[in-house]
This record gives C-alpha cells, structure tokens and sequence, in this order.
C-alpha cells in the first residue's frame, strides 16, 4: 500500500496568515503614520542639549581666558556661543529662546520653543 503525505498549507491556514497580518499591520500602522512630530520634538532637543554643551564650554573657556569666548548675560545670547553664532534653521524650524537675565556665574534654565508648539529646556551659565 502506498502513503501519500500532504505537502504545503492548506487555504485555510494561508488565509489565516493572511488575516494576522492583516491585523498586526492594522494595530502598527497608525503608530508610525505620523512621525513628523516625535522628529521635530528630537530635533529641539538636540538644538536645546547643543546649546547647553555650547554655555558650559563658553564657561570654561572665558573663565581661563577673557579674550576666549563670549559674554552671557541672557539667555538669548547663549545662541551666540555656538559655532556659527546662530541658531541652526531648515526643514521650516523656527526657534525661540525665552528671555531671561542671567547674572555672572549663575546657572539658569532657560526654555528654547520651535514653530510647531514643542519646548525644551537648556541651562545657561551667566558670564562676563
């Protein structure tokens, strides 16, 4: 007597694998339909972590020399101590910095905002 055996998948279990993934797909995808936001939020983080390296270094080295550097009085001019002097821009990013008086030797936080209604903080050392 001769055995068949049964090769490959039936239709059922194709279209059961089928309807899965269908529903995994349907739970994910929403979740990676709008990842404009979560960038744009990343970005202002970075910018407010730069500008936080960029017052600690600026700190540093006009506290060694005077003619390094340059004054911090405002949290507005933290900008300044970054390579460039400016705020980074592209993509339509617009940044603010809130003012506030930063006295020397203080440490302040200051809150950096883009176009799109996310904000971050950086800290800012005041110096002279």
């Amino acid at each position: 007597m001769k055995q068949t055996t049964q090769a490959g998948f039936t239709l059922i279990e194709l279209v059961m694998v089928i309807v899965i993934l269908g529903v995994l797909a349907a739970v994910a995808l929403p979740r990676f339909v709008d990842l404009r936001g979560d960038a744009q939020a990343a970005a202002l983080n970075g910018v407010a972590g730069a500008l936080s390296s960029a017052s600690s270094i600026n700190f540093s080295a006009r506290t060694v020399n005077a003619a390094n550097g340059v004054a911090i009085n405002n949290c507005t001019s933290v900008a300044s101590a970054l390579q460039g002097g400016v705020l980074p821009t592209g993509n339509g990013s617009t940044y603010t910095i809130t003012a506030a008086a930063i006295a020397p030797g203080a440490t302040v936080t200051c809150t950096i905002t883009d176009g799109n209604g996310h904000s971050a903080t950086f800290s800012a050392i005041g110096i002279l």
